[in-house]
C-alpha cells in the first residue's frame, strides 16, 4: 500500500491510523522496519506512533544512544522500542542492546530506522515501511 502524505498533520493521522491497526503477537515482538533517506519522516512517524500510543515523554530521534524505550500503559504491547541503526556498522552491532532478547518479547513493539545497515541480523518484520521525501515538502509512504 502507498499513501502520500502533504503535511505534518497528515503524517501524524496516518501514523495514528497505523499504531490502530497493529497487533501483538503471541510469540515474539511486533517489528516494524522504516526505510529512507534523512529527512523522510521515519523518525516523525514513530514520535507520532508513540503519540497514539499514549507516551508522554518527549520521543526523540535515537541516533547517538541507538536505542529508547518507552513503557506502555494499557495497550496492546508493554514497550515501545526504538531503535536508530544509522551509526551501526554491522549486523553484531545490535547485539549489546539486547536485540536478540527485545524481539524474543511479545510485549515489545519495535520500530528500528535505517534497517539496511544490520540487515543480516534483523528477523523479518511484521511491517516494512519506506519513506521517500519530495523537493515539495510531501512525502510517500510504501507498506510491504
Amino acid at each position: 500500500m502507498e499513501k502520500a502524505i502533504r503535511t505534518l498533520v497528515e503524517l501524524e493521522a496516518e501514523a495514528a491510523r497505523f499504531a490502530r491497526g497493529l497487533a501483538s503477537r503471541e510469540r515474539g515482538a511486533t517489528f516494524v522496519t522504516l526505510q529512507g533517506e534523512l529527512g523522510a519522516g521515519k523518525t516523525a512517524f514513530t514520535q507520532a506512533v508513540a503519540r497514539a500510543l499514549d507516551v508522554t515523554e518527549t520521543v526523540t530521534s535515537p541516533t547517538f544512544v541507538l536505542e529508547k524505550i518507552y513503557l506502555l500503559n494499557g495497550r496492546q504491547f508493554k514497550r515501545l522500542i526504538h531503535i536508530d541503526a544509522y551509526r551501526l556498522e554491522k549486523a553484531g552491532d545490535l547485539a549489546p542492546l539486547g536485540f536478540d532478547e527485545l524481539v524474543q518479547d511479545a510485549g515489545n513493539l519495535i520500530l528500528l530506522e535505517w534497517p539496511e545497515k544490520v540487515s543480516d541480523a534483523l528477523p523479518i518484520p511484521a511491517v516494512r515501511i519506506s519513506f521517500v521525501a519530495h523537493t515539495d515538502g510531501s512525502r510517500t509512504i510504501t507498506y510491504d
